[in-house]
C-alpha cells in the first residue's frame, strides 16, 4: 500500500476529506500530517487519527532546514506521494525536485484563473466575485516550481451565484475540493494517473 504525506496549515478539512475517503475504502497509508505552524486544527485530526505529525516552528529552525527535515523523514518513511491540502508556504524547487510528480496540490479556482503567489483562501474568492466570472470551482494538480502552474488533473466546476459572498462561494467549493481530493489521492496510489507533460490521462 502506497504511503502518503498530507501538507496542511489551517483547520484541515480537506485532510480530513482524505482521512474519511480512506478510512471508508483502503487505498493508501498516511503516514505523516506536515503542518506548516504549531496549534493549528489539522494537527488535533491528525491526534485524533493516530496519524504522526512533522511541524515547522519558525523559532527552532529555518525553511530551508525544515524542508530539509521533511525531506529526509518522508524519505525514509518510504512515502512515496504527497498531497498539499491548504498548503500556504511556498515549496522550495529543491523539494518538488526531490519528489518530481509526486506532489499534488488542491487549489479553490478553476486554474488558470485566480491563481498563483497571493491567491489563497478568501482571497481567491473574493477576486473571482469581484471579476464576475459566472463559474469557479476546484482544481486538483501537480506541483511543479510556478506556483499553482503544474499539470492539471482534475477540475469541478462552481456556479458563481449573484449574491454570493466570498464565504458562501468558499463553502460550495468546498464541497466539492471534498470529493476530488481523496479521488485524486486514490487514483495517484492505484497508479491510474499518468502525466505526459502538461497532459494528465486517468487510466481504467
Amino acid at each position: 500500500m502506497k504511503k502518503i504525506a498530507v501538507f496542511a496549515s489551517g483547520g484541515g478539512t480537506d485532510f480530513q476529506s482524505v482521512i474519511d475517503a480512506n478510512e471508508a475504502e483502503r487505498f493508501c497509508e498516511i503516514a505523516y500530517l506536515v503542518a506548516s505552524k504549531p496549534q493549528i486544527g489539522s494537527i488535533d485530526r491528525a491526534n485524533k487519527h493516530g496519524i504522526a505529525t512533522l511541524v515547522f516552528d519558525k523559532t527552532a529552525e529555518t525553511k530551508e532546514e525544515f524542508y530539509a527535515r521533511v525531506a529526509q523523514t518522508l524519505k525514509d518513511a518510504g512515502v512515496e506521494y504527497i498531497v498539499l491540502a491548504g498548503w500556504l508556504l511556498v515549496v522550495p524547487a529543491s523539494f518538488i525536485q526531490a519528489f518530481e510528480d509526486r506532489i499534488i496540490n488542491i487549489h479553490p479556482s478553476l486554474i488558470p484563473s485566480f491563481c498563483g503567489m497571493g491567491y489563497y483562501g478568501l482571497k481567491v474568492h473574493a477576486a473571482a466575485i469581484e471579476y464576475g466570472v459566472k463559474v469557479s470551482g476546484a482544481t486538483v494538480h501537480f506541483v511543479s516550481a510556478d506556483v499553482d502552474g503544474g499539470a492539471i488533473i482534475m477540475q469541478r466546476a462552481v456556479a458563481v451565484e449573484a449574491d454570493d459572498t466570498p464565504e458562501s462561494l468558499q463553502a460550495r467549493i468546498l464541497q466539492e475540493e471534498h470529493k476530488i481530493l481523496p479521488l485524486c489521492v486514490k487514483l495517484l496510489c492505484a497508479g491510474k494517473i499518468q502525466k505526459c507533460g502538461r497532459t494528465v490521462r486517468i487510466v481504467p
